[in-house]
């Protein structure tokens, strides 16, 4: 059955179901990862996009138990080239969760039109004529209140005497639990919307907070809110929770071109000249103007772009990356990012024993 993607300005690309049709609006953004799709569909960052694959053939090897980023899929929509047909199994997920997929699109020629535009709004739909009486609002908190928990979930720790970790909920990829817990970690997972003081009666030996969808100037009436907690508690932030940081200790974001998301973004550690390979899902980014070099130390940069891929607070105990450390960035050698957390977390607690 024919079906249609149709940008804002009319432009439509025809294509056909994979699954039962249903109407969906969102941003169009691309992702470049050759292997990888279960994690993208079920990345909660990609709450309210349509997702384009570049990678031609998407469903070759089904749905692999265990690899999902969360419980459900929470992307608008999934554009593909070539759907493989030994997929059903995939098809009838997406199609369990309401999500719209369409293959048999010129997805070549949606990607250049979105680098050509920048960021732009789309529909998959069942019509080549948009039929929507009102876009939805990109500072809109719903998407990061469809992927939070809604209240804490506790992990126990897997090894003795565990940091405990409170991680703030903007949705969260199930990988970053997971390493914090194979490093000994204690994890409380709570939503974003947590007051400061049930964080602090949390006792957290380190705060995360996570990546999500939309513009982290959505947050902007609950930045103060985060501003005590971080200054004193050893703090980590990743892609969103990386933007965030940066808004709450006075800096500011702007939206990229076209975004990052795939799994082979080069970033340059500054600190080494070494360049690391990373996967990234992000639109915005740290303005780095905007940052006081006297308090932050620019810690890495996007080779492409020369845009900020992370940065450290030069008096407080903080620290952020605009990629995805629990994906295995870097050379073989260096020091993985969530061990740099730890050694921050046990620093701070020897200072509060010895004085």
């Amino acid at each position: 059955m024919e079906a249609f993607l149709i940008f804002e300005d009319g432009e439509v690309f025809p294509g056909r179901w994979i699954g039962s049709p249903k109407e969906s609006p969102g941003e169009v953004v691309f992702t470049t990862g050759m292997t990888g799709y279960q994690e993208v569909m079920t990345d909660p960052s990609y709450s309210g996009q349509i997702v384009t694959f570049t990678y031609p053939l998407i469903g070759n090897y089904g749905k692999v138990p265990g690899e999902s980023e969360s419980k459900f899929p929470s992307c608008a929509g999934i554009v593909v080239n070539e759907w493989c047909k030994d997929s059903d199994h995939l098809g009838k997920w997406l199609d369990a969760w309401n999500i719209p997929a369409i293959a048999g699109v010129d997805t070549r020629a949606v990607v250049r039109k979105v680098r050509e535009t920048g960021p732009i709004r789309g529909v998959i739909s069942t019509h080549p004529r948009i039929q929507l009486e009102k876009w939805p609002d990109p500072l809109s908190l719903q998407w990061v209140n469809r992927v939070s928990v809604q209240k804490p979930v506790s992990y126990p720790s897997l090894g003795p005497n565990p940091f405990h970790v409170v991680l703030i909920d903007f949705g969260v990829k199930t990988s970053i639990i997971n390493t914090l817990l194979q490093r000994g970690c204690r994890v409380t997972v709570v939503p974003w919307f947590t007051e400061p003081d049930e964080l602090e009666q949390l006792a957290p030996d380190g705060l995360l907070f996570s990546n999500g969808p939309g513009d982290p100037k959505a947050f902007q009436p609950y930045l103060n809110r985060w501003a005590s907690l971080v200054t004193q508690i050893p703090t980590m932030g990743i892609c969103l929770g990386h933007q965030l940081l940066a808004l709450i200790l006075g800096a500011d974001t702007e939206r990229l071109a076209f975004g990052h998301r795939g799994s082979n973004h080069p970033v340059r550690e500054t600190e080494t000249e070494r360049v690391w390979i990373t996967s990234q899902n992000h639109g915005y980014t740290v303005c780095p103007s905007s940052l006081d070099h006297l308090a932050w130390k620019v810690t890495h940069l996007h080779v492409n772009d020369g845009s900020v891929e992370g940065m450290a607070h030069r008096q407080y105990p903080i620290f952020s990356v605009q990629f995805h450390p629990e994906a295995h960035p870097g050379p073989a050698d260096s020091m993985p990012l969530f061990d740099r957390f730890i050694e921050m977390m046990k620093e701070k607690k020897q200072v509060m024993v010895h004085g």
